[in-house]
């Protein structure tokens, strides 16, 4: 029903968030004339203000052991032909030092959300954006740290590194020509800086649009359902590597992963949940991860996973 009810809400030009789990199974769709009785809180702000003051995250990183056996796995479901690239994340146990809402409070990044007592996320990652006929989207793949020599130009030579963006930028290419038309890569592996706590990050980016028809808003629901889980994120072929996923992760990725926009009854613009803490029991949980293919190291994968645990 919920994706009925996106339909139904933005044909009639009202303005909601829209919350979704991994799976697309779990889906909240909220009014925002009601979001003040939901205790939620987001934001979505392309010129957010950097902290200058990042708070540190203290964690208790998992088991590099356990991780490569998880991460041969994949790399024999690569060879044996079943995917290409598969998102592989874990979750790192944080010691408790700030609420969920304190977190939320100091993060910066493009698209923060805080969801009850549940989980926070700060995602520097578009989903889509949808303005007047035109639906975009900006996959992330590929992160460096900026305080290496000649990072940038590193980054963008790494042929592990532009063998795995290629793959996503193909992925979302198909993705978006299920929902519109006239399909393009705008710009291809672009570079922005991200702050990473204690580190500042290069992140490789690419920007893909097409033409949507003219009655997007009776569809919305529906072009969110066609697009679900986003392909960044899981990995291609989508199908299989999903399958993929549920076998070896060894945990629920829940919300993590997911989606969150705002329509506003007149544009949509959403973001991946990534960067993102979970509360169970009293406990945190950051959870994080990188894509791996064929020419992936155990070591480098398993450093970016803990690299991307930081409160911006």
């Amino acid at each position: 029903m919920s994706f009925e009810r996106i339909n139904s809400l933005a044909s009639k030009r009202e303005p909601f968030l829209f919350i979704s789990d991994f799976e697309a199974k779990n889906i909240e769709v909220i009014p925002l004339n009601e979001l003040e009785s939901e205790d939620v809180e987001f934001t979505i702000d392309a010129n957010y203000i950097v902290s200058e003051h990042p708070h540190r995250l203290r964690l208790r990183a998992i088991d590099f052991v356990e991780y490569k056996k998880k991460f041969d796995y994949v790399i024999e479901k690569i060879k044996s032909g079943e995917t290409y690239l598969l998102n592989l994340t874990q979750e790192t146990p944080l010691e408790k030092n700030l609420s969920l809402k304190e977190m939320y409070t100091l993060a910066n990044a493009h698209y923060k959300l805080r969801y009850k007592d549940e989980f926070t996320c700060f995602s520097p990652e578009t989903f889509i954006h949808i303005q007047g006929d035109t639906i975009a989207t900006f996959p992330m793949k590929g992160t460096i740290d900026s305080s290496i020599k000649n990072a940038k130009e590193k980054i963008l030579a790494d042929e592990k590194e532009m063998a795995e963006h290629v793959m996503i930028v193909d992925l979302l290419r198909n993705d978006l020509s299920i929902v519109a038309k006239e399909v393009q890569v705008e710009k291809f592996r672009y570079i922005t800086k991200i702050d990473a706590g204690e580190k500042k990050l290069l992140q490789v980016s690419s920007k893909i649009s097409a033409k949507l028809a003219q009655d997007w808003h009776e569809h919305l629901g529906d072009i969110l359902k066609s697009l679900l889980p986003a392909g960044s994120i899981s990995g291609t072929p989508k199908k299989s590597t999903l399958k993929i996923i549920k076998e070896i992760e060894g945990y629920e990725r829940k919300f993590f992963s997911g989606v969150f926009g705002i329509y506003d009854g007149k544009s949509f613009d959403s973001g991946v949940m990534i960067r993102f803490i979970e509360k169970r029991e009293e406990k945190f949980f950051y959870k994080s991860g990188g894509g791996v293919t064929l020419d992936s190291s155990a070591e480098s994968e398993y450093q970016e996973m803990l690299d991307k645990i930081y409160l911006p």
